[in-house]
This record gives structure tokens, C-alpha cells and sequence, in this order.
């Protein structure tokens, strides 16, 4: 008596190797997604002083136009990830950078300033698409002994892309005296990166839908987990806080540059960014230096980097604010990269919904102190924005630090 053949589930392909033509594709099709999305999310950061005197609004008005972009992809960032197991990480990607690109394309042309504020944050829910659907695309599509360098490749993009869209901006506005000229440009640039990584890149060949059935249900249990995890939200907070002091620095620190006794122009102002380039050498950095001295100690030490920063930009020559918004920059970076990765590890089998919330504190981070601190800027000028950010970066880690500290030794124990 012969029985039917035992059948399995057909296994996945294999993920793209290094050297055949569609990891190379990748490869090109991500950087340039990566210069798209953070060119268009950061490019006002370097003309909010043009931004505040064409439409009449202070420091901290201004600043919203940052703010509102990475509330919005903070905000989106966890649906993306639930549409994207829908309709599959490309199309949903695809459409994020379509429409963020035409939003770029229609946001400096308008007049009030409550309309471009409201479609900015429509445009960083739509960039959220991008920033939380990359790199677990790139996991899934590409062979594990190769995954880690295309998605360097991604990171460099990003990085490339924010310094891109400062830098491009501020001369560009000098030059045709319109921050809505400067804004258009670098969204006309963003639009053909986004051309080249819809063309580029590879269809997806080991994506699996997640049915309907009880999806929406094990995504909220598996965020409760994260929520429920001390040293999670010990994570959390400092994504949180070293966010919101960095992007604060860079927010208000062009209006006092401007201002006498400096007088600097939009153009030298964008130059700063350029402090930007330290963060790439310090992330890896921090990399060799955890495995060596723990977690833990480079995150306090990266603080601490930063909080000389900080000091250094409170002095009077221009020369130690420059060396100042390095070390903040190096501290930054470096402290970032470590406490993403401990949160990728911390998170366990919910690594999508642990990367994702760290995501969305990382950008609330960013929108809702890099408004407050316009407060403090109005009230006491460059000095109180500065002690905010410092006293933030205090408190926050007085108060996650201890908490991971006692993880680690439970576990040792």
C-alpha cells in the first residue's frame, strides 16, 4: 500500500549574495533611498532663520518645521510596519518615497504657515514608510554573511542624506535669497534618488503575508512586552533625550551664529554640519569599545562627551562652539548606535516592534524637544537652550543608566 508524498512547506529562496547583480542593485537602489528620505527631512534645519523672518514667526515657530516632520514619522513609523506585512516591504516602501517626494515638491510653495506645518508632518508619516521598513527589508532580502554591508550601505545613505540637504540648502538660499528655492532644490534632487531606487531595486522573493487573522492582535501583545520591559524603556528614554538634545543644538545654534557678534551667512552656518562626517567614524568606534568595555560604560561615556560639547558651544569663540558641536556630534553618534543595537538585542523575538518603538521615541525625541528648547531660547537666549539640553541629558541618564546597570547584573548573577 504506497501512501502520498509527505510535503512540506516550500522553502524561501535564498537571500542575494554579494557579487550577483541584484545585491548590487540593492546596494545602489538603498543608498539613494536613504539619501531621498533624510535629504527632505532635514533640509529646513539649516534656513530656519530664513524660514522665521519670510513668514514671522520666532525661533521656536520655526523650529516646528523640523519638529512636525519627525513627529510625523515617529508617529507612522509602527503602522508601516503593519502594512508592510500586508502588501510587501517594496510596494509599501515605494509608495512612502512617491509620496514624500511630491509633498517635498508642494510644501515650500506654500504660503501659511499652519498649512506647510500640517503637511510636513504628512510628509514625515509618509518618509516613516522608508526609515522603519529599510533595514528589516534588507535582512530579509539579502543572504545573512552579506546583509551587514548593504545595510551599512543604507546608513551611509542616510547619514549622506541629512548632511546633504543641510549643506544644499543653506548655500542655496544665500544664493537666491528663498528658503522655499533652497527646499524645492534639494526635494528635486530627493525625487531622482527616489526614481533610481524605485528602478533598482529588487522585487521582493522571500516575503511572506502575514494573514489578517490575529495579526493586529500579536502586534499589540508584542509592543506590551517591550512597554513592559524596564530595561527597554531605560532604552526608550535614552533615545529620547539624546535625540532631542542633539537636534536641539543644531535647531537654534544657526540663530545665534547669524546674530552679532559672529554675523555668520546661511552658507558658513551649513558648513557646521559637516561635524556630521565624525559622527560615521565615531559609531564605529563605539562598536570596538563595547565588546571591550561594556555597553553600558560607552553609553555613560558618550554622555559625558556630549555634555562637554555642550559646555564648549557656551563659550565665546567661535573656534571652541565648532569643537563643541564635534565632540556633541561624536557622543551623539557613537551613544546612538550602541543603545539601538542593545535594543535590537534586548527586544528578543519582537525585534520589529522593539527597533520600531525605539524609532518612535528616537523622533518624539527629536519634534518635542527641539520645540520646547525654542522656549528656552526665547527666554534666555543661547545659554538657557544650552543648559536645557545638558540638564535633559542629566536627568535622563540618572535615571536609565541605574536601570540597565541592574539588568546587566541580574543577568551576570
Amino acid at each position: 500500500m504506497s501512501s502520498a508524498p509527505l510535503t512540506g512547506p516550500v522553502p524561501r529562496p535564498e537571500g542575494h549574495r554579494r557579487g550577483s547583480p541584484e545585491f548590487t542593485r540593492m546596494l545602489i537602489a538603498m543608498f539613494c533611498a536613504g539619501l531621498a528620505t533624510f535629504a527632505q527631512l532635514y533640509s529646513p534645519q539649516a534656513v530656519l532663520p530664513s524660514i522665521a523672518r519670510d513668514l514671522g514667526v520666532d525661533a521656536a515657530s520655526a523650529a516646528l518645521m523640523v519638529s512636525a516632520g519627525t513627529l510625523g514619522l515617529a508617529l507612522f513609523a509602527l503602522p508601516w510596519t503593519y502594512l508592510a506585512d500586508r502588501w510587501g516591504k517594496v510596494r509599501a516602501m515605494e509608495i512612502a518615497v512617491v509620496a514624500a517626494t511630491v509633498l517635498g515638491l508642494v510644501i515650500p510653495w506654500i504660503p501659511h504657515f499652519g498649512s506647510v506645518l500640517v503637511l510636513r508632518l504628512a510628509q514625515g508619516a509618509a518618509l516613516a514608510g522608508m526609515a522603519a521598513l529599510a533595514v528589516s527589508y534588507i535582512s530579509e532580502e539579502t543572504h545573512a554573511l552579506h546583509a551587514g554591508a548593504a545595510t551599512g550601505l543604507y546608513v551611509a545613505g542616510t547619514s549622506l542624506g541629512g548632511l546633504a540637504g543641510r549643506l544644499i540648502s543653506g548655500p542655496m538660499a544665500e544664493v537666491t535669497g528663498s528658503w522655499r528655492v533652497a527646499v524645492m532644490t534639494v526635494s528635486v534632487l530627493a525625487g531622482a534618488a527616489a526614481v533610481a531606487f524605485i528602478v533598482l531595486v529588487p522585487r521582493a522573493r522571500r516575503f511572506v503575508p502575514v494573514p489578517p487573522e490575529g495579526a493586529l492582535r500579536e502586534t499589540a501583545h508584542r509592543i506590551g512586552l517591550q512597554l513592559r520591559n524596564p530595561a527597554m524603556l531605560s532604552l526608550f528614554l535614552l533615545a529620547f533625550i539624546l535625540m532631542g538634545a542633539f537636534v536641539t543644538v543644531y535647531n537654534y545654534v544657526g540663530f545665534t551664529l547669524e546674530a552679532p557678534p559672529y554675523l555668520l551667512s546661511p552658507s558658513v552656518i551649513a558648513l557646521l554640519f559637516l561635524a556630521y562626517l565624525s559622527g560615521t567614524f565615531a559609531s564605529t568606534t563605539a562598536a570596538r569599545f563595547s565588546a571591550r568595555f561594556g555597553r553600558l560604560h560607552v553609553v555613560g561615556a558618550c554622555v559625558a562627551v556630549m555634555l562637554v560639547g555642550i559646555g564648549l558651544t557656551l563659550t565665546r569663540p567661535l573656534w571652541l562652539i565648532v569643537v563643541g558641536l564635534v565632540l556633541l556630534t561624536m557622543g551623539f553618534f557613537a551613544a546612538h548606535s550602541v543603545a539601538s543595537g542593545w535594543a535590537g538585542l534586548e527586544a528578543g523575538v519582537a525585534k520589529a516592534q522593539g527597533t520600531a518603538l525605539y524609532n518612535v521615541f528616537y523622533y518624539a525625541g527629536s519634534a518635542l524637544v527641539g520645540w520646547v528648547g525654542g522656549f528656552f531660547y526665547a527666554a534666555g537666549g543661547w545659554l538657557a537652550t544650552g543648559l536645557f539640553c545638558a540638564g535633559l541629558l542629566v536627568v535622563g541618564s540618572a535615571v536609565a543608566c541605574p536601570v540597565l546597570h541592574r539588568t546587566l547584573v541580574r543577568r551576570a548573577g
